[in-house]
């Protein structure tokens, strides 16, 4: 991985992690809210899973593999 490619996956990690703690930030708003629409509320948690993946993927790899 170039340089020019790690710091364009640093930025989409970046990114990624402010969605999915927007993401969490929504969630438990909607939550406290007893009116919430629970169809909504599970969208929202599969997204933040979703992120979770893409997130957990990047940085394997932008981390090297360290051969122990």
């Amino acid at each position: 991985m170039d340089v020019e490619e790690k710091a364009a996956a640093e930025a989409e990690l970046a990114r990624l992690r402010e969605e999915h703690r927007d993401l969490d930030t929504a969630i438990e708003a909607m939550v406290a809210n007893a009116r919430a629409d629970h169809l909504q509320v599970q969208r929202l948690k599969k997204r933040k899973l979703v992120l979770k993946d893409r997130i957990s993927q990047l940085e394997d790899d932008t981390l090297p593999d360290i051969i122990a």
